[in-house]
């Protein structure tokens, strides 16, 4: 069974596990109103009488299990306690059916403001790690991944778009509707709602993947995203093929602090576009790899989600020509250095774990690892950890049995290696390319 995650003890159930989530949402852009009706197939993971779904700042107005009108149902500021007709026995399935309403906006946390989001025309979501609760009913644990459909209506002239493979995008009565499915699992954090005055096209040069963002902003979006064919087309060859079942990349006319990713799917600000934030393109398509599809169970683990994309970006400016992976290396090993030395990269705590150090170190961690078992033994590593856990959670534990597998008569030294790299604060020396 499955336990609260320690850095966000608030969040989630461990009694129950949700298999898959159908939302069927309606939002109203002028009044910023969210209607919403969510389907929770779920199985009881230990026998329970009662379970709580994450909900913030939205009003549950009907309750249902398994079509029951008789089930009752208390909510408080972050929880929706939900009495079941009976006592679940562990493995029994059922199904949970929430009618919500409200003015959705981001919840505060350690962590800044966090999930839906208001645009100048529009709106967004930002749900990493603890944000999903705030558009629709969940049981918010990084662990609990599940299918969804999603079906978003909006007002006419604006263009939903849904986390998912678009199934059909149909106009009736002057609003939009946009339903989209994801089969593979999804995180709840990793679940994504984004409305503007956009338009949908195919990126020249990669017909997997979809460009949504304003018509004004066209020639600025194609120069930016030039490069997008051949970071896949790298990323594929490194990582194993593109493991999502959409490629869909999000341009606001509003600038934002950081590019966010999504299942399938990333959003950035028009502030993004410059070549001066060209590397984070790369940074959070890799996360279709690293994070997106190779999950993490729990939020200690984060490095291993932000270090493999912070590691790509160093991949593709040495394949485009730029600063090679050495170079990378030795400029943020530097910059390191001259910063407090009081980060645990395999626990780094909450209030660090989205800390600059946590990225970087990460990465450093993957070229140490590079440096010590030479290119080939290092690209079948990262190729075998991105393919035998493709769609699936692993940890740590787990990335340093794939190193051991792959290290053979090295395994001593490379376990040296992750020892220094992740359980000690201290800064390891910049590493030095072996011999081979």
């Amino acid at each position: 069974m499955s336990v609260h995650d320690p850095y966000a003890p608030e969040s989630g159930d461990p009694s129950y596990d949700v298999e898959s989530y159908d939302l069927t949402l309606d939002y109203r852009v002028r009044t910023n109103r969210l209607e919403g009706v969510a389907v929770l197939n779920v199985v009881a993971a230990v026998a329970v009488s009662a379970v709580s779904v994450d909900l913030v700042g939205l009003r549950t107005t009907r309750v249902r299990v398994d079509g029951d009108r008789r089930t009752s149902y208390t909510q408080g500021p972050r929880k929706l306690r939900v009495k079941l007709p009976h006592r679940m026995a562990p493995g029994e399935r059922f199904s949970i059916e929430i009618v919500y309403a409200g003015a959705p906006a981001p919840r505060r946390s350690r962590w800044g403001t966090i999930g839906w989001e208001e645009l100048d025309d529009g709106a967004l979501v930002a749900s990493q790690p603890t944000g999903a609760p705030t558009w629709f009913p969940c049981n918010d644990r990084p662990d609990d991944r599940a299918r969804m459909r999603i079906s978003l209506t909006t007002d006419a002239g604006y263009l939903p778009v849904p986390t998912g493979r678009t199934r059909s995008v149909s106009s009736a009565g002057g609003r939009v509707t946009a339903v989209s499915e994801s089969t593979v699992p999804v995180a709840t954090y990793l679940a994504a709602a984004h409305v503007g005055r956009y338009e949908s096209r195919t990126l020249t040069g990669d017909a997997r993947v979809r460009v949504v963002s304003p018509p004004a902003l066209r020639a600025s979006v194609d120069r930016a995203f030039a490069d997008v064919p051949a970071m896949l087309a790298l990323f594929d060859e490194s990582f194993g093929s593109y493991p999502q079942e959409d490629c869909t990349l999000v341009v606001t006319p509003d600038e934002l602090e950081i590019p966010l990713e999504a299942q399938g799917l990333a959003v950035f600000g028009v502030n993004h576009l410059v070549p001066s934030e060209q590397r984070l393109i790369a940074h959070e398509i890799a996360h279709q790899w690293f994070g997106n599809s190779v999950g993490i169970g729990r939020w200690s683990d984060i490095w291993l989600n932000e270090g493999f994309a912070c590691f790509a970006e160093w991949m593709w400016s040495e394949r485009a020509g730029r600063a090679s992976l050495a170079q990378k290396a030795a400029k943020h090993h530097a910059r390191l250095s001259a910063l407090a030395q009081d980060l645990v990269l395999a626990d780094p705590g909450p209030d660090l774990m989205f800390d600059d150090r946590v990225y970087k170190r990460g990465a450093l961690t993957l070229y140490a690892l590079r440096c010590a078992l030479g290119e080939s033994v290092f690209g079948a590593l990262i190729l075998d950890w991105a393919t035998s856990h493709r769609h699936g959670l692993a940890g740590t534990a787990e990335f340093r049995a794939c190193v051991e597998q792959h290290a053979a008569d090295a395994a001593g030294e490379v376990g040296s290696i992750l020892t220094a790299w992740l359980d000690e604060p201290a800064l390891p020396p910049l590493p030095v390319p072996e011999r081979r």
